[in-house]
């Protein structure tokens, strides 16, 4: 009888000291994987002969790679040919960021030293170890930016995109939010649809957003509208297969407008019901300003 071949995962968890990899570490602690913190890069093709000697016993792992251990980091490369080279492991690397102001902000409430700065100020080792890790975010299958996550909200975040790390489907993560906020750092593809006509100038639909019906269909009614859906879903169609061929589980889709709270969210919405209508797409649409500029009405 033929001997059923193994074939193990691997995470790598890196990115921004202070963006969160202590709560991903945790998540995925949560979901069953064997989770190693701050191995050195070079000791990753041992760590991977280990989960394929375990023939299942060891299926999911987890390793944390930062530059606590820089002196071994110029090896990671050499590693990751390794990983790629390997028909018994699959890996993918998980990349969290924040913007540096959120960072500093952050260094200062935990009064924490920057591990590339101990005598100096944060922003200083923020904006090196951004430098020194340029290209590994470049590497990585999924950049998450925790800028605006609160630990919980990160934590859920990750155990959905982890719970089912078996399938074969690759995530589409649509976003919509407005550009004078600034655009998602983590956002593999941006469409900008501030060309449409905006309905902030049509006092009956200031108040409300993308998401209730008279916006939406005033959104969607126009030509201009419909030829960019049939462009942008034609893209989208050709480029999925193109990134799960290239081993990401995840893509995400920003769709910006002014202020994130009319256009984008409109066409979000409308990706989100037309997306993933096959086993080997999933879909989830968030909105990340659509509720900032509200304000509440006292009663």
């Amino acid at each position: 009888m033929e001997e059923t071949h193994f074939l193990g995962k691997l995470v790598i968890i890196t990115g921004m000291s202070g963006a969160g990899k202590t709560i991903a570490v945790q998540s995925l602690e949560d979901l069953g994987f064997f989770c190693v913190d701050n191995l050195p890069p070079i000791l990753i093709p041992k760590f991977a002969e280990l989960i394929e000697q375990s023939k299942g016993r060891i299926g999911k792992v987890a390793l944390v790679i930062d530059l606590r251990g820089r002196e071994f980091f110029t090896s990671l490369s050499e590693s990751l040919r390794y990983l790629k080279e390997s028909n018994a492991l699959t890996y993918e690397i998980l990349f969290l960021d924040a913007t540096d102001s959120v960072l500093v902000q952050r260094y200062k409430e935990s009064r924490r030293k920057h591990p590339l700065n101990p005598g100096g100020p944060p922003l200083e080792g923020i904006q090196q170890e951004r430098r020194l890790l340029e290209e590994l975010k470049g590497l990585a299958t999924q950049v998450i930016d925790t800028s605006n996550l609160k630990p919980a909200k990160l934590k859920e975040n990750l155990i959905s995109r982890f719970t089912n790390i078996e399938s074969a489907g690759i995530s589409i993560n649509v976003i919509s939010f407005g550009f004078k906020y600034g655009v998602p750092i983590d956002a593999d593809l941006i469409f900008d649809v501030r060309f449409l006509p905006n309905p902030h100038w049509v006092e009956s639909l200031r108040p409300h957003t993308g998401q209730d019906s008279d916006v939406y269909e005033y959104v969607m009614k126009w030509s201009e509208t419909q030829e960019f859906l049939n462009k942008l879903l034609d893209m989208l169609h050709f480029l999925m297969p193109q990134y799960k061929k290239e081993g990401k589980s995840q893509v995400v889709v920003g769709i910006g407008c002014t202020g994130g709270k009319h256009r984008s969210v409109a066409i979000a919405e409308y990706l989100g019901k037309t997306l993933g209508n096959s086993e080997t797409e999933m879909v989830r649409v968030s909105h990340r300003d659509v509720d900032r500029d509200r304000v509440e009405v006292k009663k």
